[in-house]
């Protein structure tokens, strides 16, 4: 039966919602310097850094996604994550994180401007700043629709829910640093990993055993070919493996949200450690997601009579996890669940707030001013910041992301995708290709930015089938790492011929 939130749900989410805020001033309380604040001091645990990476990255739209992506279309790209694990680990753990612990900074960019110029870790932290605004934007927005659907409100509220759900994360992240960040980040994987679990087995009691397991291809899903050459196929399982493979390493290649977390660990080992944990966590979190969607798919589809009215679950998958959590679960079950679906938003806005305040106050701030700070006048200035990039992000999520078509996954790769390889770009030229020029570093940049752009809105733009965003990386890498290798050798022979 449809019951809604109680009351008691809403006293839940408030006393998670008040301890997240406590964590935050207690931690705040005892920041000294910006190395504290912003590293943790580089000694923290890495267990905790590697949970605190899962939990930033993985975010709201993973969590409502994934389950979305099985009800409507099958488990390919979730569960094809797991065959992409040991080559992205192998190549982040063993070959760039300990790259990356040689030149331990504050900000990553930093490495840019050592190896480049001042030019490349310019380009690169805007970059990072922008795909970061965007990311949040994303995730508070489709939390709050979420919320939204279990209030049964209509889309006038929006801009009240996302101002409520931001509000938290942005205080405690502005107030605690890195150390709170991965505190609470840890506390909020927990609540997102049973939120799932109680799901799981609330369906499998109400259906009396595990019968909703599928035991064949369910005749609603797309057909998700092995492997197919058409960019206009959505879906292929050789695709997602690449797609997923490609994702981490430019991600953790590129992204200061995971550099900066690699850089609170006391060297190398530790560095890869944390990743270790952290794609072990994701592995998980991927089967428990799947498993999910396979039980909601279940649940829906033994009584239709159980779906929101009027509704269908091809055209509404994205929302039927959110709607089964408000409508299906007992009361206090609900506040919970709740609980680890905002604690899946909140652990990606405290961290992209914390890392675009790092990279801001190091690499655009410090870098060109003239007088400098002393450190606690640094540390209040980073809180300001802070503050001002969070309510920034609520006003992009609440007036501009709606305007961004698509369902949760097309608009997500369709906003902070769009960054995720040029940013890797700079470091692939910075680190890796000996030859390489500060003017071919950012053209490369600039092109694999173009490339993803053109993808993304491919059937906007042309009016020709969508193209699917599995060819987005393959495509953004190879075209902006030939543009930048172009132009880096044509730049070195024009300066050999001047010098001539």
């Amino acid at each position: 039966m449809n019951h809604g939130l109680h009351w008691i749900d809403f006293v839940i989410l408030a006393l998670y919602a008040a301890a997240m805020i406590a964590l935050g001033w207690y931690y705040g309380r005892r920041q000294q310097s910006m190395d504290e604040y912003f590293t943790g001091g580089g000694r923290m645990n890495p267990l905790l850094i590697g949970v605190s990476l899962f939990a930033t990255l993985f975010s709201t739209i993973s969590y409502l996604a994934m389950p979305g992506e099985v009800l409507n279309h099958g488990p390919i790209v979730p569960l094809m994550q797991l065959l992409a694990i040991p080559f992205y680990y192998y190549i982040v753990g063993h070959l760039m994180a300990p790259m990356y612990m040689k030149h331990r900074a504050t900000s990553a960019y930093a490495l840019l401007e050592s190896q480049l110029g001042l030019g490349a870790r310019t380009t690169g932290a805007v970059m990072f700043v922008m795909l970061r605004l965007m990311w949040m934007s994303t995730l508070i927005f489709l939390a709050s629709k979420a919320m939204l659907v279990m209030l049964g409100l209509d889309d006038q509220w929006l801009p009240v829910v996302t101002l409520a759900t931001g509000s938290i994360a942005i205080f405690y992240a502005s107030m605690g640093g890195l150390r709170a960040v991965v505190i609470t980040d840890s506390i909020q994987f927990m609540l997102l990993f049973c939120g799932a679990l109680m799901v799981i087995g609330m369906v499998t009691y109400d259906v009396g055993g595990l019968t909703w397991l599928p035991t064949r291809w369910n005749e609603s899903w797309d057909e998700q070919p092995l492997f197919d050459i058409d960019p206009t196929v959505r879906v292929t399982v050789v695709g997602s493996v690449f797609y997923g493979v490609l994702w981490w390493v430019c991600t953790a290649g590129g992204d200061q949200t995971a550099i900066q977390r690699f850089m609170a660990t006391k060297d190398a080992a530790a560095a890869r450690r944390s990743f270790l944990v952290n794609s072990i966590a994701g592995g998980a979190v991927a089967v428990v997601l799947v498993l999910v969607g396979f039980a909601l798919l279940a649940y829906y589809q033994a009584d239709p009579s159980r779906l929101p009215a009027d509704k269908t679950i091809a055209e509404h998958a994205d929302e039927l996890f959110p709607y089964f959590i408000s409508n299906h679960l007992p009361v206090g079950l609900s506040g919970l669940v709740m609980c680890g679906m905002f604690a899946a938003a909140m652990s990606s806005i405290d961290s992209g707030i914390n890392s675009i305040t790092a990279v801001v106050t190091t690499d655009l701030v410090d870098r060109f001013r003239i007088k400098r700070l002393d450190d606690k006048s640094r540390v209040r200035f980073a809180r300001w910041l802070a503050l001002t990039i969070g309510l920034v992000v609520v006003l992009m999520s609440s007036f501009v992301i709606d305007h961004v078509p698509g369902n949760f996954l097309e608009q997500a790769k369709r906003t902070f995708g769009l960054l995720v390889t040029p940013m890797f770009l700079l470091f692939l030229f910075a680190l890796f290709i000996p030859f390489a020029t500060q003017g071919g570093a950012i053209v490369g940049a600039v092109v694999g930015f173009v490339a993803s752009f053109v993808i993304a809105y491919w059937d906007l733009l042309t009016g020709l089938p969508t193209i699917s965003f599995q060819w987005i990386f393959p495509v953004s890498l190879s075209a902006g790492a030939v543009a930048g290798c172009v132009w880096s050798v044509l730049q070195a022979s024009t300066t050999r011929n001047m010098l001539k």
